[in-house]
């Protein structure tokens, strides 16, 4: 029978897991209770008490009473919500996850959903759900559902708002036991790839090769959540290649444009030993909103309108040479097969002959620093006579992934000949 973990504070919100219980019983679902409130008294609701979540991690509950620092000890609570969940799921013991919660037992819940492998149905009911709700919901398939009212207690509204909760997470829940939807049930391997608007020509080539080799290539769009997703999902295992063609958020996090994807992009694949295909893709850019909400210190920098919503800077000599070290330290640390790709014709889709970006002088300093950082290694360098865009890049970036794929011993079957 499908099971549907229920994640929440009891201490303050007993009577509304108790009807969601009951709510979800009625559908169908077996449901397991964690309660991650740590003033819960033990009324028998729970399935996995409050004493037992402060355990998992590694803490313990009568202390952090005692201790009357709530931050300290939401943040246990939530460290130990996210790794009994995350037991449940590896026993097979899950099929979908429910919480509700205001800004408190929201961010407690939301730790456990994010850290369970995408496709895994989540479902989070919550006051915070109108606003920035980035940190709730990480780079995981989280869904939110705005609570209306506040929760606290049941009344007309809120039994509507969470009785759609209930039935919408047993139906998840029911489709998950049956294997509908998951990620397994595609026996291709997976490729994660990044793109940019101004390198999808190559990501699309490239993309178009992998398919006819056998692949399923998951396509990321590189606005910092999207490279930040591409990431979790190499961390997961659930990736046999990276083709990550489009590396632009290395930009925003080092000159400080609104896409960063943090300080550890590029970082995934390598760790896990996972086969990759590396490039420079719009790292002559980096990103803001409208032109009026550009930092003024960058008032005499070369600026380019790509559309009302999104203005780009073309980065200097000396930050591309910077951003080439830091491919070159972040390639050379892998523990897999890698090879980098170079288009020494242009990195962008305006970054070319007679484009608003073309800037010869500072793609050598990049691509320069790269060779030099990975001089003397393991890792294969390629430059091609060619931007980025050009016919023929993308394909062949996309062939040398599948040749590492494939001396890894890890090729889809219709590529064998």
């Amino acid at each position: 029978m499908a099971t549907v973990v229920l994640v929440g504070t009891l201490d303050t919100k007993e009577q509304e897991y108790r009807w969601l219980r009951d709510q979800l019983v009625d559908a169908g679902c077996e449901v397991t209770v964690v309660d991650a409130g740590t003033f819960s008294d033990d009324t028998g609701l729970a399935d996995v008490g409050a004493r037992a979540v402060a355990e998992a991690a590694g803490a313990d509950l009568d202390a952090l009473r005692e201790a009357g620092d709530r931050g300290a000890a939401m943040e246990a609570m939530a460290t130990g919500a996210a790794r009994t969940v995350r037991e449940l799921y590896e026993r097979g013991a899950l099929h979908a996850v429910l919480a509700v919660g205001g800004s408190g037992g929201s961010a407690v819940a939301s730790r456990a959903l994010r850290g369970l492998p995408i496709g895994v149905p989540k479902l989070l009911v919550s006051t915070m759900a109108s606003g920035d709700v980035g940190p709730y919901v990480g780079e995981a398939d989280v869904t939110l559902m705005y609570s209306v009212v506040d929760i606290s207690g049941l009344n007309s509204i809120s039994r509507a708002v969470l009785g759609n909760a209930a039935a919408a997470a047993a139906g998840m829940a029911l489709r998950y036991e049956r294997g509908a939807g998951t990620a397994e049930q595609d026996e291709r391997p997976l490729i994660g790839a990044s793109m940019f608007g101004v390198t999808t020509p190559a990501v699309d080539e490239a993309r178009e090769h992998l398919t006819g080799l056998g692949y399923e290539v998951i396509v990321f769009h590189a606005t910092g959540s999207g490279g930040r997703a591409m990431e979790a999902l190499a961390e997961s295992g659930m990736l046999a290649g990276v083709l990550d063609l489009t590396t632009t958020e290395l930009a925003d996090d080092l000159v400080g444009g609104v896409l960063s994807a943090g300080p550890h992009r590029l970082e995934a694949a390598g760790r896990r030993g996972i086969p990759q295909v590396v490039s420079v893709g719009a790292l002559d850019m980096v990103n803001f909103g409208p032109r009026d909400s550009v930092p003024g210190r960058f008032a005499d920098r070369l600026l380019y309108v790509h559309n009302p919503t999104v203005t780009l800077m073309r980065t200097t000599r000396e930050e591309m040479a910077t951003l080439g070290a830091r491919v070159a330290e972040k390639v050379a640390g892998a523990a897999g097969p890698v090879e980098v790709f170079l288009p020494v014709r242009g990195v962008s889709a305006i970054d070319v002959a007679g484009g608003p970006f073309e800037d010869a002088e500072a793609d050598a300093a990049c691509f320069q620093a790269i060779t030099e950082g990975l001089a003397g290694g393991r890792v294969a360098v390629h430059e091609i006579d060619a931007a980025i865009n050009d016919p023929g890049f993308g394909r062949r970036a996309a062939q040398a992934l599948h040749e590492l794929i494939s001396d890894a011993g890890s090729v889809p079957a219709t590529s064998r000949s």
